[in-house]
């Protein structure tokens, strides 16, 4: 698995908030294989209806892509997250995002990140599908998503936890 700051995940169990609002999508029916397979890390994808990302933990950026459609932050609790709104939109060249943050920057749970225009993603012909992925865990952790269709910005999206051995 893809490890975006090469640093084992530690923590016992944890709970990752929704960056933003809309319908959740599992993994594997993202329409880009990087991201369906599972390599770059696990986790689930929000088909937005809202437009600000906001911080799913207290940490700090470690990454912020200077095109502002992905940023990677280390929690507090040490999982390393990546979360990058669309697909191929990397291709915008920073075009319909504004970025709140810096990369280094500690972060609260629920700060504005990143605000994103979906007209111009959309004209663009790109999907706004945002992944929320976690990228440093390994076979000895398991994670669990709600069991309802949708989500709101705040809400529980990725608990984390140590299986038993």
């Amino acid at each position: 698995m893809f490890r975006l700051f090469r640093k084992k995940c530690t923590m016992k169990e944890n709970t990752v908030y929704a960056p933003l609002s809309g319908k959740i999508i599992p993994l594997e029916n993202v329409p880009d294989p990087a991201f369906s397979s599972g390599e770059i890390g696990d986790g689930v994808a929000i088909e937005p209806s809202s437009s600000i990302l906001k911080s799913p933990v207290d940490g700090v950026v470690k990454m912020l892509f200077p095109t502002g459609h992905a940023i990677g932050i280390m929690s507090n609790r040490g999982e390393e997250i990546l979360i990058h709104i669309g697909i191929d939109t990397v291709c915008l060249e920073g075009k319909g995002f504004i970025t709140h943050v810096k990369q280094g920057q500690c972060v609260k749970l629920g700060e504005e990140l990143i605000t994103f225009d979906r007209n111009v993603i959309d004209e663009a012909g790109y999907s706004c599908m945002t992944m929320v992925l976690i990228t440093n865990l390994d076979n000895a952790y398991s994670l669990e998503f709600p069991d309802t269709e949708t989500v709101e910005t705040g809400g529980k999206l990725i608990h984390i936890y140590e299986k038993a051995v």
